[in-house]
């Protein structure tokens, strides 16, 4: 008997996948997490029912919500939200001039699990520079003053337990963390179905009431709803495309295997649908 995990996009749409093996279950304080072997696109993470990475394409999504605003900005001090997985933390220690990030998980569970089951993603948590905290993103927050060149919010959707993550309080506390010319960079949902989109405009309208440059760029992620997937770049000074130094960040020979200096143009470049839906917040 085959088994399949699926995953509703909306009431109407769910993806499914083709699984061998139910690696790992567990109802941690927060949420339920699993593993799933799968043939197509290897061990696949879920929190309560939702797929948060695949083995396949979780190199487009933590190199794009990466390698974007560290080509913009030379950051050194670097706060990460969510991402227990390990993937960004791995993405962020490839580069030499990072002196340290803190990377603060709510769900000792996640980093537990990955660390035994997706060691691709949770290779570098134990690099001398990542400090883990496992605490409330929202209260860790709160305390930090001009304290970061740039944070990445890695978080689940807005939706639950990540709720918080979204509201005009939180990309407050997230500007005063940064120093003066610090980037911010979160993961901004598919902007394609109903409830998707209209949270996209809610965070996106937030975000540009606090920071005096925000912009929206995409990625295509075959696993996340639509294939069709947003970040926001945030900052107090750097103009993602404009300030960009292609020239610097092709020197350091980073290979990867979505991002790179072109992609980081054209990504900023968006459909007219979606155009239209930020400048309906932007007013």
């Amino acid at each position: 008997m085959e088994f399949w995990f699926s995953e509703f996009h909306t009431p109407d749409v769910k993806h499914s996948i083709r699984v061998n093996r139910h690696l790992y279950s567990r109802q941690s304080e927060y949420q339920r997490i699993d593993i799933f072997e799968t043939p197509e696109f290897g061990r696949v993470l879920t929190l309560d029912g939702n797929v948060m990475l695949t083995e396949r394409d979780e190199f487009i999504y933590d190199e794009m919500i990466t390698h974007v605003p560290m080509a913009v900005q030379q950051c050194q001090d670097i706060l990460v939200i969510g991402a227990g997985d390990g993937g960004v933390v791995r993405e962020l220690t490839r580069y030499d001039r990072v002196r340290s990030v803190d990377l603060v998980e709510m769900d000792p569970a996640v980093v537990e699990a990955c660390r035994n089951y997706l060691p691709g993603n949770a290779c570098r948590l134990d690099d001398s520079r990542v400090h883990i905290h496992f605490e409330n993103a929202l209260k860790f927050i709160r305390s930090c003053e001009a304290e970061y060149d740039l944070i990445i919010v890695d978080s689940t959707d807005p939706f639950g337990p990540s709720e918080g993550l979204f509201t005009k309080e939180f990309y407050g506390s997230c500007y005063h963390a940064l120093r003066d010319d610090g980037i911010m960079v979160n993961q901004q949902g598919s902007p394609f179905y109903k409830e998707d989109a209209l949270a996209m405009q809610r965070s996106h309208q937030r975000i540009v009431s606090t920071f005096p440059i925000s912009k929206v760029y995409q990625a295509h992620i075959p696993t996340y709803a639509a294939g069709y997937w947003l970040f926001g770049f945030a900052s107090k000074k750097y103009h993602p495309v404009n300030d960009l130094d292609a020239a610097a960040w092709e020197k350091l020979h980073l290979h990867t295997r979505y991002y790179t200096t072109r992609l980081h143009v054209g990504s900023f470049w968006l459909p007219a649908f979606l155009e239209d839906m930020l400048q309906e917040v932007e007013r």
